[in-house]
C-alpha cells in the first residue's frame, strides 16, 4: 500500500490525483487524521479511513467520492474516530453485520465492559473460558433457546444449580448488550429459560466445632492466624480483611473504603479485635501499609490462603466449610444472641435500601459494638484454655486476652 505526501483532501485536489500505473495509492488528509482518497489504476477514487485499533490497520471504506461528499466523508471519519475512542471497532461491526455476530464477539465485547465496570471480572472470565466456549463459534442468529437450555442443564449436572444460574445470567446480559451497542437485531434466546433452585448456604461454625477450630487455628503462623480470627471477629469480607491497610484504622473503628456494594463501611472493632490488630502492629514493619504483608502476592498483602485453611479444616475435622463462612458464623452467633436483623445487616456491611438511612450509619455503631461483643463473647468463651503457644510464642487464648488499648494500633 503506497504513502504519499499528505493533501488537503477537496473537490480539486481529488480531481487532480493521477492513477498509479499499478496497486493503489492512499493520500491522506492534512486536516482529519485517518482520512484518505484511495486512487487504483483504472482511475477510481474512493475516501477511506485508515487507523490502527488494538495494534492492527484496519480500513474502512466510506465511499466513491462520485457518489458522497468531503464533507460527508469526513464527518463520518470523525463519528468513526469517536466510536474507536469508546473502545469500539467500527471494522469489526461492520463485519458482523455482513456475516452476522459471533458469540465469541458477544463475549468480548462483555469482558471489555466487565473489565471496566465489576469488581468481580475476573468471576466471569472464569464462566466465559470454563462454560462458554463450546458457543464461542456459534452465530448469535442461530442461538435457539434450546441450545440454552442443553448447555444450562449439562452445567447444573456438571457444577451445580450455582453455576448454571450465573451462566445463565451472564450470556442474557451478553446478548442484551449486543442487541444495544453492537446492533444485533434478534430475540435474546435466554428470556424465559427459567434458572434452577439454589439452597441458600446456611453453614456456620457449630457450638461443638469451635474448640477444634481455636486448637487448629493455633497451629499456625501469627499472620495466617489472625487473619482467620479477624475475619471471624469483624465477620468481613477475607478480600477485604487480606487487603486492611494501617490507615484504615482509627482505634475501634475500621473504615473499609472499596466494598462489594461500592460504598465505604464503617466496622466496630471488639476489644478482641483491638487485641490481634495491636499484636499485628508489633509484627509488621513500620513503613508497611499492610496489616497482612505478603512477599509472594503481587499486591504486597495476603490474598486467598486456601491452603492454609484446608490444613486448618483437616485439623479440626470441619466438613464444608469455607472461608466465607465465618463471615457467616458471626451472623448466625448475632442472630441467635438477640440481635435484630437491621443490627445484622450494620455489624456485616450489608448496603441500605434507603440513602437518607446512610445519614444515620455513625449513630448506630454504639449498638452494632454491645451486639458485636456479645457475639464474640460467646465465640471465645469455646476456646476452653487453649494454652498451646505458636510461633510468636504467646498463647491464643493471651493474644486475645482484651488488654490492649486502641491506641496500641
Amino acid at each position: 500500500m503506497a504513502k504519499n505526501k499528505p493533501i488537503r483532501v477537496n473537490k480539486s485536489t481529488i480531481n487532480a490525483l493521477a492513477p498509479p500505473k499499478s496497486g493503489r495509492t492512499y493520500h491522506y488528509d492534512i486536516k482529519t487524521p485517518g482520512f484518505a482518497v484511495c486512487v487504483t489504476p483504472s482511475g477510481t477514487k474512493t475516501f477511506y479511513m485508515v487507523k490502527k485499533v488494538d495494534g492492527l490497520a484496519v480500513r474502512f471504506r466510506l465511499g466513491k467520492c462520485n457518489e458522497i461528499s468531503v464533507e460527508q466523508a469526513r464527518k463520518m471519519v470523525m463519528e468513526k474516530l469517536a466510536e474507536i475512542a469508546r473502545g469500539d471497532n467500527p471494522q469489526k461491526k461492520r463485519q458482523v453485520a455482513r456475516k452476522g455476530t459471533l458469540i465469541s464477539d458477544v463475549l468480548d465485547h462483555w469482558m471489555v465492559y466487565a473489565k471496566l465496570h465489576k469488581k468481580s471480572w475476573d468471576g466471569d472470565q472464569f464462566i466465559v473460558d470454563k462454560h462458554l466456549g463450546k458457543l464461542a463459534n456459534k452465530r448469535l442468529n442461530d442461538l435457539t433457546r434450546h441450545d440454552v437450555i442443553t448447555l444450562h442443564t449439562s452445567i447444573f449436572k456438571n457444577s451445580g444449580p450455582y453455576m448454571a444460574n450465573r451462566t445463565l445470567a451472564l450470556l442474557r446480559a451478553a446478548i442484551n448488550k449486543a442487541k444495544s451497542e453492537l446492533n444485533w437485531k434478534g430475540d435474546n434466546p435466554c428470556i424465559g429459560v427459567k434458572a434452577f433452585k439454589e439452597e441458600t448456604r446456611d453453614r456456620f461454625l457449630q457450638p461443638e466445632e469451635l474448640p477444634r477450630f481455636f486448637e487448629a487455628l493455633e497451629e499456625e503462623e501469627s499472620v495466617l492466624r489472625d487473619f482467620f480470627l479477624l475475619c471471624l471477629l469483624t465477620g468481613a469480607r477475607r478480600g477485604n480483611v487480606a487487603g486492611m491497610q494501617w490507615s484504615e484504622l482509627r482505634q475501634t473503628v475500621w473504615r473499609i473504603p472499596d466494598t462489594k456494594g461500592g460504598n465505604p463501611v464503617l466496622v466496630p472493632l471488639v476489644p478482641e479485635a483491638v487485641a490481634v490488630l495491636a499484636k499485628r502492629r508489633e509484627e509488621v514493619d513500620e513503613d508497611c501499609p499492610w496489616v497482612f504483608p505478603s512477599k509472594r502476592s503481587k499486591t504486597g498483602h495476603l490474598a486467598d490462603p486456601k491452603t492454609a485453611w484446608k490444613r486448618i479444616c483437616e485439623r479440626a475435622k470441619l466438613e464444608d466449610l469455607r472461608i466465607h463462612d465465618l463471615r457467616r458464623t458471626l451472623g448466625s452467633w448475632l442472630a441467635m444472641g438477640g440481635a435484630s436483623l437491621p443490627i445484622i445487616g450494620k455489624a456485616l456491611g450489608h448496603g441500605m435500601n434507603s440513602k437518607a438511612t446512610a445519614v444515620y450509619a455513625r449513630l448506630m455503631l454504639d449498638p452494632v459494638r454491645e451486639q458485636l461483643e456479645n457475639a464474640t463473647s460467646a465465640i471465645l468463651a469455646n476456646m476452653n484454655g487453649y494454652a498451646n503457644e505458636n510461633d510468636s510464642g504467646e498463647p491464643l487464648s493471651e493474644l486475645l486476652n482484651p488488654k490492649k488499648s486502641p491506641s496500641d494500633i
